[in-house]
């Protein structure tokens, strides 16, 4: 084992999904009301835009792709108004924080794994702009400089649960994919990296199975059953 991916939302950083995203879609709401827009439309334009990211064939980023989207949707002053957007996951979106846990054994397993010369990436769905990635890897507690390589809306050409999106990444950092574990709580976003040749590890503290997935063959459990996993894959 060479390399180790892992999630963020749910699984380095411990979260109810639902409720974090009402509460991310509140605050954005809140801070773009001032700019001229209406929370219900807003919301349908984020999600519009979002859809287009998760249908993302390649042929853009994931950020343009939002962005031309958002821009059908709302017109020139959509695309102007991007500066507020990036400032509002610069500043305002720390207030989302609140509804987030922290587990220190992310962390604790972070640095274990680079002590041992384990190349960690962070393999988070890029539908959000590094500023936010990075924002929420402080509220999980892990370092972002410990990560060689972080997938972001501005880097990533792909989305989970396409396993084009773990290809990617592979060819990013120059893995093979035997040599990867991907470790993530979703049991269809994650779980998909074995179509592109990963190894998998279905993290349960805030696992999502929303397809109620047979998930009896696959290796799952708590930080503590990763850890184990990791001491037999690794040594």
């Amino acid at each position: 084992m060479k390399a180790v991916l892992f999630d963020l939302d749910g699984t380095l950083l411990p979260m109810d999904q639902e409720v974090f995203t009402k509460t991310y879609f509140h605050d954005i709401c809140k801070k773009m009301a001032a700019y001229g827009y209406e929370p219900e439309s807003l919301s349908k334009g984020i999600w519009k835009g979002t859809a287009a990211m998760v249908c993302n064939n390649g042929e853009d980023t994931n950020e343009n792709v939002f962005w031309k989207k958002f821009q059908e949707i709302f017109g020139e002053k959509g695309y102007a108004d991007k500066i507020h957007f990036d400032a509002f996951y610069a500043n305002e979106f720390e207030e989302t924080r609140r509804v987030c846990g922290c587990n220190p054994e992310a962390n604790r397993i972070i640095k274990e794994l680079k002590s041992k010369g384990i190349r960690v990436i962070l393999a988070s769905n890029p539908l959000f702009p590094e500023v936010a990635q990075k924002k929420r890897m402080q509220w999980a507690g892990v370092d972002s400089s410990d990560f060689e390589y972080i997938t972001t809306y501005e880097n990533s050409h792909y989305c989970k649960p396409n396993p084009q999106y773990y290809t990617e990444i592979l060819q990013v950092i120059g893995c093979d994919a035997e040599d990867c574990l991907m470790v993530g709580n979703d049991a269809k976003e994650d779980l998909i990296a074995e179509e592109a040749g990963l190894h998998t590890f279905l993290l349960t503290d805030c696992m999502l199975n929303t397809e109620n997935r047979d998930i009896t063959g696959y290796a799952k459990g708590s930080f503590a059953e990763l850890r184990t996993h990791l001491d037999h894959l690794i040594g």
